[in-house]
């Protein structure tokens, strides 16, 4: 066997003979950034949870058919001309304008008041948005979904009309509950569901 300092061919650095036309040995492959699956995971992070899309559909929900029963009921049954209806012996159709917040609390008879209560309608909206936004609770985004599209259903009242269009009243004889629609039901089972979320599923998930 011939020695390779005899033939004058290089050497590699492995020590072995580097022959003409032979392809050059490949670098060490760098490790691949990470940066590409860093921002991957960032923009699943920054989209939407299960919870919060639940949270905002269902304030949708109920902004739509919160306004489409009141349209219908107003221009198109024209309950003003035909109340009061009977609908059953313990739910009648009545016209009543609300000035205040649900079910008749805090009534405003000036404009200022009016707007008033329009802009903090409008906050709370927008903060109990951001609410839904951050949590992972489904109950708790579910119930401060019926909050919003019940509080931005009664703003669109108060910008439309100057006051909120309630029609339902349901009556056990003599006995009369408020007079409400469709956003003021949606708000109260929005505050029994964060009651209940606050008072005994948050001690669950602490746990």
């Amino acid at each position: 066997m011939s020695n390779p300092e005899d033939t004058g061919a290089p050497l590699t650095d492995a020590g072995t003979t580097s022959r003409p036309g032979s392809p050059r040995p490949r670098a060490a492959s760098k490790p691949r950034s990470r940066k590409g699956a860093g921002r991957g995971r960032a923009a699943v992070q920054r989209g939407l949870s299960v919870a919060a899309i639940l949270g905002f559909s269902i304030a949708l929900i109920t902004f739509v058919l919160d306004q489409a029963t009141k349209l219908y009921t107003f221009y198109v049954y024209d309950l003003p001309v035909k109340e009061p209806v009977e609908l059953t012996s313990f739910v009648n159709l009545i016209v009543v304008w609300n000035r205040g917040i649900s079910y008749g609390l805090f009534q405003q008879s000036t404009d200022l008041g009016r707007w008033g209560l329009i802009v903090i309608s409008i906050l709370a909206a927008i903060g109990l948005s951001f609410w839904i936004r951050r949590t992972n609770a489904k109950l708790l985004a579910a119930s401060l979904g019926l909050i919003v599209g019940g509080a931005v259903g009664n703003v669109i009242d108060r910008l439309w009309f100057g006051a909120v269009f309630d029609f339902i009243q349901i009556h056990f004889g003599s006995w009369s509950w408020y007079v409400f629609n469709v956003a003021d039901a949606a708000i109260v089972a929005g505050v029994v569901g964060l009651l209940y979320d606050s008072f005994v599923l948050e001690g669950r998930r602490a746990k």
